[in-house]
């Protein structure tokens, strides 16, 4: 059996070697998220034999695990102690890793509540583009201080290092949960989603389609049987969890893209109307609403990329081109220049000969 030791020195030297070479790495797990980001460029550095959870000690709501671990087994692992990761992270594929869940950032249907990925990270171990060895963070909040690289990391695609290993913060899973429906169209939904954002609900998560609110409530037991004699609407039963994995995996049948449609994230303020009904018309698609509205998916051809960031720019937000076929159009938006030096600074210091997943995030990187 390879050693952790002798595992981390050839992942070095694949690393020393493209640099040499001048040639580019594709870091990448179970591959559940290549259609994510823009362009795949390398030879593949396959991160799933680095595999294996380290340390977990639930009593103190961490666990530190090798970026190569199957997700679902750390989150079978975490259910065995009734924890879990509480910004449900997708999978989108049988073969989603903890490192293809940091490297893209991606967060399921209690974000908005619970929080993000980059949220919960304590530590981390990778190799830049040098092939240093280098160290962020802990395991405890405490370490958590200053220059937070760890959570640099969340959502980098893979482009400033080799992710080792990884620490998580972990929480309970909440004793009691059920959701509600309400037929609501699109305005008086947010309207009614800010409403219950300013009161002591147990809200975790929301989803609006079609003139239809669910909610999903979770917490203690007390706190959800009040909720549930005080904000109407109907009881959801064995459907529920069938509704909200659907949500976080994108099987719902909202997700499946007919001709030439894309799939577009909206991010916007929650108090936002909705999108194309202010100073920037918008002939809008089918619509989904998640994250109390902070979240909004449409289905709209790529090539109107213009016309849809220029609405979600008009609403206090940005928008990211999610799914597409079509990968001439920039799946992120246009950074500001203060803020795209940032960017590029951060890779030259971290990746000086741009071996690491060049392109996925932006082209020319």
């Amino acid at each position: 059996m390879v050693s952790e030791h002798e595992m981390t020195a050839s992942i070095a030297e694949r690393v020393r070697g493209a640099a040499a070479a001048g040639t580019a790495l594709r870091i990448r797990g179970g591959g559940s998220k290549d259609f994510y980001g823009q362009a795949l460029n390398g030879d593949i550095l396959d991160m799933r034999p680095f595999a294996g959870v380290i340390s977990y000690e639930p009593s103190e709501l961490v666990v530190t695990a090798r970026t190569g671990t199957p997700l679902a087994e750390l989150e079978a692992l975490l259910a065995g102690q009734g924890q879990c990761l509480a910004f449900e992270p997708p999978h989108f594929g049988a073969h989603a890793t903890v490192g293809g869940m940091v490297a893209c950032g991606l967060n399921g249907p209690a974000r908005g509540t619970a929080g993000a990925v980059r949220d919960f990270m304590l530590g981390v171990k990778l190799l830049n583009g040098k092939a240093e060895h280098l160290t962020f963070g802990g395991q405890v909040m405490k370490n958590v201080a200053g220059y937070d690289v760890s959570r640099l990391m969340a959502g980098s695609l893979g482009a400033l290092g080799v992710l080792l290993e990884v620490s998580i913060k972990v929480l309970p899973i909440p004793l009691a949960e059920a959701t509600l429906v309400f037929e609501l169209d699109q305005a008086q939904a947010l309207h009614q989603l800010n409403r219950w954002g300013g009161l002591p609900l147990p809200v975790n998560a929301s989803c609006w389609q079609d003139g239809r609110l669910s909610v999903r409530l979770r917490g203690a037991r007390a706190a959800v049987a009040a909720a549930l004699k005080t904000m109407g609407g109907e009881a959801v039963g064995e459907q529920a969890p069938a509704l909200w994995a659907g949500l976080r995996e994108q099987t719902l049948p909202f997700f499946a893209l007919q001709g030439d449609e894309s799939l577009w994230r909206v991010s916007l303020p929650d108090s936002a109307a909705p999108l194309g009904s202010g100073a920037t018309p918008l002939a809008l698609g089918a619509t989904l609403l998640e994250w109390g509205g902070a979240q909004r998916w449409l289905k709209r051809p790529a090539g109107e990329a213009l016309a849809i960031r220029q609405a979600a720019a008009s609403a206090g937000g940005h928008a990211t081109l999610f799914r597409s076929a079509d990968k001439s159009v920039p799946v992120f938006s246009q950074l500001k220049a203060p803020l795209d030096r940032i960017h590029r600074e951060l890779k030259r210091q971290f990746d000086p000969a741009g071996v690491f997943n060049p392109g996925r995030m932006l082209a020319g990187w």
